[in-house]
């Protein structure tokens, strides 16, 4: 029986002496937390009046592909419908609106994890002045959330931060 004891408390204790070294092999690196589709939730960029720039309830969506690809797109929610029901022959007005009201991205990008960064290139962007170009972006992952900083918002001003939650 005390043999029986014994092993047992051995066993035991190799086991919680394994099992950190166990949970730091387990870790995910930062590409494989990124990797996924997350949902847009908010973000502090403020056009020069103080307001929000994406509204009181904006939409959006981030992707980061295993093979190194994303694809961004927010958007507000109350940008009004073309009343022409054309893109083409929109308004001066409702051209405006939906070009403040939005900005799309793709492009490839690579994970610094030391510095807990990820660096985009702008292949395509529904602002031509990003194409071509590169910007770093420090984040964190928390669970489900995402928090981004984006350096220089193509609004101008200040560095601002975007929270995603994980889609599900």
């Amino acid at each position: 029986m005390n043999y029986h004891r014994f092993a047992s408390s051995l066993a035991i204790m190799v086991a919680l002496v394994l099992l950190p070294d166990a949970a730091v092999g387990q870790q995910k690196s930062l590409k494989d937390q990124l990797v996924g589709t997350w949902t847009f939730i908010s973000s502090t960029t403020k056009f020069p009046d103080g307001s929000p720039v994406w509204g009181s309830n904006p939409k959006g969506l981030i992707i980061f592909t295993e093979s190194g690809h994303y694809s961004s797109h927010v958007l507000r929610s109350d940008r009004p419908k073309f009343a022409s029901n054309s893109r083409a022959t929109g308004t001066p007005e409702e051209n405006k609106a939906a070009v403040q009201g939005g900005i799309a991205s793709f492009g490839s990008y690579t994970i610094d994890e030391t510095k807990k960064s990820f660096t985009v290139r702008f292949e395509g962007s529904s602002y031509p002045n990003l194409e071509g170009t590169t910007q770093t972006r420090p984040f964190t992952i928390s669970g489900d959330e995402l928090k981004v900083t984006n350096p220089s918002p193509s609004i101008g001003g200040q560095a601002s931060e975007i929270t995603y939650r994980r889609a599900k």
